[in-house]
């Protein structure tokens, strides 16, 4: 005798057919439980690594600053702190403070008139060598630049923006002197303009008309920190002080069509 045996239900998917209606809600159910975590993680990490980013634009500067603040203290004290060392005291920043205390003795003494006479025989005994001349006159001309006495004067005059290296490009420079130029057809006035790197030692010395110079409305340790930072603290928005130029005549700085 043989006994039947219970017809067995083929699974759909193994046919091509579409899955039964009752199972639909399920696997949905499935894949929302699967993905819902892994977007949530995906929100947790975009989030946490926007914060990292604005934490370290945040505290670069501010660590930064304090480290050459710090390098700074540490070398300054380690000038007079082995004095301080053989006179048997060990106190960090004494060091420091007399360094500072010397550098204001230093400066009163040099504006006297016995100071200034020491300082330009020690001058002319400088230009005389042959490679210190050199690093000695482009660094003081640098410190000139930025010093608040009438030194600066000297030095950097003026910001100035000029067409350089090519017409409809412009570079920031300081005006350091004017000269006559003498033609056949007569005189031009010339102003003398140096257009450094962001090393500010080195550049491009430039003569360019003076009616074709432009004067932002800035201080010249401010034109210094322009190109330092390599433009990065550039005001949003340039005004030009008086001047004579064949540029249009505004306020506001307009680049001319070329």
């Amino acid at each position: 005798m043989v006994i039947p045996t219970p017809h067995r239900r083929r699974n759909p998917l193994h046919r091509g057919l579409p899955p039964l209606p009752h199972t639909i809600p399920a696997r949905r159910s499935a894949n929302l439980c699967v993905s819902l975590p892994v977007a949530i993680v995906k929100v947790i990490r975009s989030w946490a690594s926007k914060k990292f980013m604005t934490g370290c634009v945040i505290l670069f500067p501010i660590a930064i600053t304090f480290y050459v603040t710090w390098w700074f203290i540490q070398f300054v004290d380690g000038i007079f702190s082995p004095i301080y060392y053989v006179l048997g005291i060990n106190t960090f920043g004494f060091g420091f403070v007399t360094s500072i205390g010397f550098i204001f003795l230093v400066g009163v003494f040099m504006s006297s008139w016995l100071g200034s006479s020491l300082l330009s025989l020690g001058e002319f005994i400088i230009k005389k060598l042959p490679v210190m001349s050199y690093i000695y006159a482009a660094s003081k001309q640098i410190s000139s630049a930025i010093s608040p006495g009438e030194e600066g004067s000297q030095a950097f005059k003026e910001v100035a923006i000029i067409r350089h290296p090519h017409d409809g490009e412009y570079a920031i420079g300081f005006i350091t002197s004017t000269v006559m130029l003498r033609k056949n057809e007569g005189s031009e006035e010339l102003c003398c303009v140096y257009v450094p790197t962001n090393h500010l030692y080195l550049g491009d010395m430039v003569l360019v008309n003076s009616k074709d110079v432009m004067k932002p409305d800035i201080s010249v340790r401010e034109g210094i920190e322009i190109v330092i930072s390599g433009g990065m603290s550039i005001p949003e928005t340039l005004t030009m002080v008086d001047f004579e130029t064949t540029f249009p005549r505004s306020r506001k700085f307009v680049v001319p069509r070329v």
